[in-house]
């Protein structure tokens, strides 16, 4: 049975020390192509992709992992641009832009090395000296949601209050062989020789392959995995983290990042993850929101896009949204932060 949520009862999981300690989501997901066919996951540095054995044997993939769900769920606040409809949750959060170039601008929430660095400074040490997290608020509130590490500066750190991760189960992982033919035998027109050729077709890191006048082989590269099992979407909105946060105006705070936690978290999937992996919600499986209490029982509760943005229009004028703005893009800023981290390196 599904209980709908009244607005006292939203309230209540931010205001409540009691209260449930989290809202979770499982929501199954498919292919475009249908069940069965093969998605492409993300590859990573040595390891290719990420793919772990249990210990019967069962292979689950990550589809897309935490960092990346937050960096694909966060621009849904973003303000739309000229000749689109307009967002209705571009509303709830400033929106500033950083201006580079020629008269081009960017999303903060796009992009940093603004102009703002002394505005977050004061941010972060509001939370570090008094443990209020207000002006962050008012300056960048998504960072609240999707978690912050002010790892270049005062090293504050808060964790996510929204998590979201895609895995698929029981998967079989598959390659795929291409072979690339020049247009032309370079050879025969005396390009380069006979023996040059034979020495480096066939050799993708040679310097003729590299410009494609010999041919090359790809063999046994990525070609995707084919679940057995389901791939599904976890999403956790965690209450414990989100009642933790004090500030000036404590109560109407919280309200307001637990509302944009629900609109992030209920905001149609963008299952356009890479090529050879866009995925949907399972029409018939759309998956229900249930609502998790500190003995481990499970309810399930009635949440959906337009009961988030309801309850986030109310939420956002009773806390005060912050100003927008647009700030240059600090150049120098972004500089020296490639030379420490070369310095780290």
């Amino acid at each position: 049975m599904t209980t709908d949520l009244s607005k006292g009862d939203i309230d209540a999981f931010a205001d409540d020390p009691d209260g449930p300690v989290a809202l979770h989501l499982r929501q199954p997901l498919l292919p475009v192509e249908g069940s069965g066919s093969v998605v492409f996951p993300p590859t990573y540095a040595d390891i290719g992709y990420n793919i772990d054995e249990l210990s019967d044997g069962t292979k689950l993939a990550t589809i897309d992992s935490v960092g990346s769900q937050a960096n694909r769920m966060e621009p849904a606040f973003m303000a739309a641009g000229p000749g689109l409809p307009e967002n209705p949750r571009s509303h709830l959060v400033p929106q500033i832009e950083i201006a580079y170039g020629n008269e081009k601008t960017v999303s903060i929430l796009e992009t940093g090395h603004t102009g703002l660095k002394q505005l977050a400074h004061d941010a972060f040490r509001a939370f570090l000296d008094r443990d209020d997290v207000a002006p962050l608020a008012k300056l960048a509130p998504t960072s609240l949601v999707f978690g912050v590490w002010d790892s270049r500066d005062t090293q504050a750190k808060l964790p996510r209050i929204v998590q979201s991760t895609i895995r698929a189960e029981d998967v079989d992982v598959l390659t795929r062989s291409a072979q690339y033919e020049p247009p032309v035998d370079y050879a025969e027109l005396d390009v380069f020789s006979e023996s040059d050729k034979e020495k480096q077709q066939g050799d993708p890191k040679s310097p003729l392959a590299k410009r494609g006048f010999v041919h090359v082989p790809a063999v046994k590269t990525h070609g995707g995995v084919i679940a057995r099992g389901p791939i599904r979407r976890d999403i956790v909105v965690n209450l414990v983290a989100l009642r933790r946060l004090n500030g000036e105006n404590g109560q109407a705070l919280r309200r307001y990042i637990l509302a944009l936690a629900l609109v992030a978290a209920t905001a149609p999937l963008d299952g356009f993850l890479r090529a050879g992996c866009l995925l949907t919600v399972d029409p018939e499986n759309p998956g229900t929101w249930q609502v998790v209490g500190r003995n481990g029982k499970r309810g399930s509760v009635g949440l959906d896009e337009k009961a988030a943005l309801d309850y986030a229009r109310a939420a956002a004028e009773a806390f005060g949204v912050g100003s927008g703005q647009r700030v240059a893009f600090e150049k120098n800023l972004a500089k020296a932060d490639t030379k420490a981290k070369t310095r780290e390196q």
